[in-house]
């Protein structure tokens, strides 16, 4: 399967001129040998110096199939056991690059390519991924999610050049990265909501079109859940198309407002520790219980405006002591407090927001009801609820408390601190 982007960058109705830097995309069996081929012959002879960044279970996993292209690249193998996108992986890459290096490749899964695209940004090199896995949506994204001194952030960051996706390699990947990908994508049902209900209470951008294509990626996944699970190649490669289809979406909208809302911060607050220690968690896995909680949250609000339980108040700063307390400890204050200046709910008119109730119940109303969603998780071996990632349900309400706080984005979760449910 080849993916042309230039069908994303056309004229949108949206009034945006959408920009696609991704060159080239290949989702197929067989597409090293492609990548192979272009790096001995073709538009990709001309760097003479890559740098191939993997980790100890992608090195093992696809240093047989790629043997000629590691042969050809300086590699940077990385520790698997604790390795994470942030500051200190970074410096490792950085301490172990020659210094002519004049592209790189990623090959492995989220974590090998936040870092990878982070440090093409930084060196305004180019990058060509190389998924191992269908475990995220962001190898196409123009931004990282960084952990930078115990913060999360989402941070500029450099498209691939081309995306060469062999199935011979994802498809044969552990079915439980497979199934964080199909949690990651699951995700995008909360964060259009998101979307939507932010559009309509303070006019923030908002394109039809992007919507419309990750509701493709989802229905195109939803018909597949089963064959996914199991493995089957055909159906992998269409996980794969919908994760990247989803990558595209960001690019289009120019950050990953299509792709990460509420479901993503509260995975964010957990993996940041203010409430909990380490997890033994991929990051899809926590973005489907994180989706899991503010569904239930979203369909109680959504009852509550049904039934004239619900009222509208001004915005009133009252938190600011328990994110002493929690931020505070982590030494993270003084940055939560910077991601969250100025406050965005006081662009939020309480009138308007009062107007707008019944329609953010409709836009809840559209969202598969809890049982649907668990049911759609089961078939793909997701993850469900707080106790399947190691965590209490004691948390839940200081996680959908704090959660807003961990990104400077609305969400009904965010603006649900301007409403008291009867």
């Amino acid at each position: 399967m080849r993916v042309d982007a230039d069908d994303f960058g056309r004229p949108c109705g949206c009034g945006k001129e959408h920009h696609i830097e991704v060159k080239e995309i290949l989702i197929e069996a067989g597409a090293i040998d492609k990548l192979e081929e272009e790096m001995s012959d073709g538009f990709l002879k001309q760097y003479i110096s890559p740098l191939l960044i993997c980790d100890t279970n992608t090195c093992r996993a696809t240093e047989e199939i790629m043997e000629e292209i590691f042969d050809r690249c300086q590699v940077l193998v990385l520790e698997a056991e604790g390795l994470h996108a942030d500051n200190l992986a970074v410096e490792i890459v950085e301490n172990n690059m020659d210094e002519d290096i004049d592209i790189i490749l990623a090959v492995g899964s989220g974590t090998i390519h936040d870092i990878s695209r982070y440090v093409a940004f930084q060196y305004r090199i180019p990058f060509i991924s190389v998924p191992t896995a269908a475990s995220v949506d962001g190898f196409v994204s123009t931004v990282a999610a960084m952990t930078w001194n115990g913060l999360k952030k989402t941070v500029p960051a450099a498209a691939p050049m081309c995306v060469y996706a062999d199935t011979n390699i994802f498809a044969n990947a552990p079915k439980r990265l497979t199934a964080s990908g199909v949690s990651d994508l699951m995700g995008k049902y909360i964060c259009l909501a998101d979307w939507k209900i932010a559009h309509l209470l303070t006019g923030e951008y908002y394109c039809e079109r992007i919507v419309e294509m990750e509701e493709k990626a989802l229905k195109t996944v939803r018909g597949a859940l089963r064959d996914i699970a199991a493995g089957e190649p055909e159906d992998c490669e269409k996980l794969m198309y919908g994760l990247i289809l989803s990558g595209i979406a960001m690019q289009m909208a120019g950050n990953s407002r299509p792709a990460s809302c509420a479901e993503h911060h509260m995975s964010h607050l957990w993996e940041m520790e203010v409430l909990n220690g380490p997890l033994d968690a991929l990051h899809g896995e926590k973005v489907s219980v994180g989706m899991m909680t503010v569904l239930k949250e979203y369909r109680r609000i959504a009852r509550a405006i049904r039934e004239g339980r619900c009222q509208v108040k001004p915005y009133a700063d009252c938190d600011e002591q328990l994110l002493s307390e929690t931020f505070g400890k982590k030494g993270l204050l003084d940055g939560i407090r910077k991601e969250n200046e100025p406050e965005l709910l006081l662009d939020v008119s309480p009138e308007r927001l009062k107007r707008c109730l019944p329609d953010i119940a409709e836009v809840i109303d559209d969202l598969p009801d809890e049982q649907e969603m668990e049911h759609l998780l089961d078939k793909a071996g997701c993850k469900k609820s707080v106790y399947d990632i190691g965590l209490e349900e004691s948390i839940v309400p200081l996680s959908l408390q704090l959660a807003p706080y961990v990104r400077r984005r609305l969400s009904l979760l965010r603006v649900s601190k301007m409403l008291e449910i009867r």
